[in-house]
């Protein structure tokens, strides 16, 4: 059998241990939800001002809430596995359709962070270690801990001050100009003008966690006994770097930016707030405030099945960078 049949078997084999972990996610998150005082129908009534109890009851029967907790999470997991998400109180429609609606935004957030943070990381990681103990190690890893230890909403805050407001050169939020009504390309340049500044906020603490464990990693790798044969040989300096320690040194990179995946879509709900960027993260946000149980679950089981996913595409690319290292 070659190596992509391997690679096929073994995603198949993965996706489906996949889906008894995203069923228990659901479980758990249905359980904690549930834990929390009040309903849908509280906030309902809440917004209405007044509603009597006899109407707060049948509010509860439409929605099904007046039923015991197991049988609630008997049919909405019997709905889950049709892939019926339920109905959002709060914005009057199908919950897969909302969640469709803003899934795309947020991934293209997250796909830009990633690609932003990982390419940085390791190109500044890479810098500083093979400046160890120069101007220039000390300058990459002051950067590095100062856009760590920065809370993410005072740096999208000052992105918008610095360069929406003095400088004028990106707008201060959404994501693209409806009022427009580009069309083609133009839109695309819109929404990418819209992206710069989201994305280089929410990529700032991911660059500098990467630029950290890139560089230790590389200093690591350098102390092996591989590197040490290969300079006894005398092979060049630049081929020990860039053909056998940088690839050894992207594994841990590469699995924590699969990790990570999960902790993007928390750090988005913040970007997402500033920037008012129509992504998941700030329909959670809303969504909780609104006891909008069946949306939160909604979005709780596309952020699982994705973090699945991704981090099965990570032991797909330990296969490439590390040739040790074989899928059954």
């Amino acid at each position: 059998m070659n190596k992509t049949s391997k690679i096929l078997r073994y995603v198949s084999r993965r996706l489906l241990q996949g889906i008894p972990i995203i069923l228990a996610i659901v479980v758990l998150n249905f359980f904690l939800l549930n834990m929390a005082d009040g309903d849908a129908v509280d906030v309902l009534a809440g917004e209405a001002g007044s509603a009597t109890p006899e109407y707060m009851a049948e509010l509860r029967a439409k929605f099904g809430l007046d039923q015991p907790l197991p049988v609630q999470l008997a049919v909405y997991l019997k709905n889950v596995v049709s892939l019926d998400l339920g109905y959002s109180f709060r914005h009057d429609m199908p919950v897969a359709r909302l969640i469709i609606d803003r899934f795309w935004p947020t991934l293209l957030l997250m796909v830009s962070t990633i690609i932003l943070a990982v390419g940085f990381g390791i190109l500044l990681g890479l810098l500083a270690a093979i400046n160890l103990n120069t101007w220039k190690d000390t300058v990459i890893t002051i950067f590095a801990l100062i856009t760590y230890a920065t809370p993410l909403f005072w740096v999208g805050l000052m992105m918008i001050v610095v360069f929406s407001l003095r400088l004028g050169w990106f707008p201060t939020s959404g994501m693209e100009n409806i009022a427009a009504f580009y069309e083609g390309f133009d839109r695309v340049k819109d929404i990418a003008v819209h992206l710069v500044l989201p994305t280089i906020t929410l990529s700032l603490f991911y660059l500098a966690l990467y630029t950290r464990m890139m560089r230790a990693s590389m200093l690591e790798q350098y102390g092996l006994d591989y590197v040490v044969t290969a300079r006894a040989k005398g092979v060049s300096e630049r081929r020990i770097t860039f053909v056998h320690v940088l690839r050894n040194a992207m594994l841990p990179v590469v699995t924590m930016a699969g990790v990570q995946v999960g902790a993007l879509i928390g750090g988005s709900v913040i970007v997402e707030s500033v920037f008012a960027w129509p992504g998941l993260g700030m329909l959670a946000f809303e969504s909780l405030f609104a006891r909008d149980l069946n949306l939160l679950l909604g979005i709780f089981l596309l952020s699982s099945a994705l973090v699945v996913v991704v981090n099965l595409i990570v032991d797909v690319i330990y296969c490439f960078l590390d040739p040790r290292i074989e899928v059954d």
